[in-house]
């Protein structure tokens, strides 16, 4: 196993431990060097006390996208927003799946084309209100018999002037009526003839036909999720089926020897952190997930699982590194695949990875510390996953930052943070081996090489959930 993560992405100056144990340990978050060189403990060193300082230049040696082989030392990665450009545009590289199914099956994926309306809505004037349908000022004879006009009957007979009729909401107003007054505001006498007791307006609580959309008209682009709102919509729009994007099939394998399923850790095991985080994560993101797998340390069966695979992604965690068991990269060079991404300048999650498997298919390998995975999952398996299952990319927003956060002298970092008032507090607990943190989280701060200060306005990615509590650990 590699030496676990020295990135400064523990605590900074609160004083935190930079890492608990670390599940996945073969690929922990330090840049990949070779054995025995000291230059990240330096680096991660100055990143305590160096904040502000200029980025370096990128280390020599650094392999082109598409290159595959053992990282060079000192090997930095390709920047943070370059690759997730990247991962964003090997997910448009396929042409998208779609396929029709009904309304109900098509909860939770994305329109593959505009939502159109086939008809007016509504359909009819219909009535805004329980009450009286009349024509032409009052007082007004009721003509109706118990029960007036009911919402699902045919069209009634027409009014005359000084006449009314009872009449239920969404039910079709009868032609010549000139408005509908409610109920608690009109009362009958003895004689028969309804009385307004308040001013009546000319087409008050009637729902004039179209006048929510015209048959024709685009009510949502195509690239919509499905929510349950969308399928009412459709439905009163006409629809029995929806013409949707296939979700992306993805597999997840949690690699080591190391790791529990259950109970408490033991005689150097340790509890499997991320098997029950990463599917979730990744349905949450819209991708259909066929399985989570466990696989050994055993560079044959990586490489079974990976070929046998039909998924259109594949998720490893851990042995993305340069360590005695870390047999992603030789895989993927004896596979053929193309490396498009190997290792990014971001902490936690330096030794990720995008790969090429094949036309439409590609394996992401994220570190295996949990934040780092994390840090994995938002970098590259999001801007992909949400390419092929046709979703628009959120637009970024900014906040204020309340508190300092010390950055790496080159590398991205990513922070949780709270929000509170207008303003993002960032975390405690976020090392690269820390869920804590995350668990808290309303979303991650993207702060540039050299850190933040207070007041500065910085990239928030959010959280594929909606925020839970005020959080805590600030």
């Amino acid at each position: 196993m590699t030496a676990q993560d020295h990135d400064l992405g523990a605590a900074g100056a609160t004083g935190e431990p930079a890492t608990g144990p670390v599940p996945h340990g073969r690929s922990g978050d330090r840049a990949s060097a070779p054995a025995g060189d000291g230059d990240d403990g330096v680096e991660d060193a100055l990143a305590l006390v160096g904040r502000r300082s200029a980025p370096s230049p990128q280390g020599q040696g650094t392999p082109a996208p598409g290159q595959a082989g053992p990282i060079p030392r000192r090997h930095r990665g390709m920047p943070w927003d370059e690759a997730r450009a990247v991962a964003s545009r090997a997910g448009r590289a396929g042409a998208l799946r779609t396929h029709r199914d009904s309304l109900s099956a098509s909860l939770g994926r994305v329109l593959a084309t505009p939502l159109t309306a086939f008809i007016d809505l509504p359909s009819f004037d219909t009535s805004a209100m329980d009450g009286w349908a009349v024509a032409g000022p009052g007082p007004w004879t009721v003509v109706s018999g118990e029960h007036g006009i009911l919402a699902g009957h045919g069209e009634a007979e027409t009014l005359v002037d000084g006449t009314a009729v009872h009449i239920a909401t969404g039910a079709r107003v009868p032609p010549g009526a000139t408005a509908v007054i409610r109920s608690e505001h009109a009362r009958t006498d003895d004689s028969g003839h309804l009385h307004a007791q308040r001013q009546v307006l000319h087409g008050q609580d009637i729902r004039p036909r179209g006048q929510e959309c015209r048959s024709g008209d685009q009510l949502l682009p195509a690239g919509t999720l499905v929510t349950p709102a969308v399928l009412g919509l459709a439905a009163a729009a006409g629809y029995d089926e929806l013409h949707t994007v296939v979700r992306p099939k993805v597999q997840v394998l949690v690699l080591g020897d190391e790791l529990l399923t259950e109970g408490l850790p033991h005689d150097g095991l340790i509890r499997d952190a991320l098997g029950p985080m990463i599917g979730p994560w990744l349905r949450a993101l819209g991708a259909e997930v066929t399985g989570t797998r466990r696989v050994g340390d055993d560079a044959d069966a990586l490489q079974r699982a990976v070929t046998e695979s039909e998924a259109d992604l594949v998720i490893t965690t851990g042995g993305t590194a340069a360590g005695p068991v870390d047999h992603v990269h030789p895989m993927l060079r004896k596979v053929g695949a193309e490396m498009l991404v190997d290792g990014v300048a971001v902490r936690p999650g330096h030794p990720m990875l995008l790969a090429g498997l094949a036309p439409g298919r590609h394996l992401v390998g994220l570190p295996g510390n949990p934040l780092a995975a994390v840090s994995g999952l938002l970098t590259l398996a999001e801007p992909l996953l949400r390419q092929r299952a046709g979703q628009a990319t959120p637009a970024p927003y900014r906040a204020s930052l309340r508190d300092e956060v010390h950055g790496h002298p080159q590398d991205t970092r990513l922070v949780p943070v709270v929000h509170r008032g207008d303003t993002v507090v960032p975390l405690h607990y976020r090392g690269p081996a820390m869920l804590r943190g995350i668990a808290a989280a309303h979303g991650l701060a993207v702060v540039p090489p050299g850190g933040g200060r207070p007041g500065d306005e910085l990239e928030v990615l959010e959280l594929p959930w909606p925020p839970s509590s005020e959080g805590c650990f600030t």
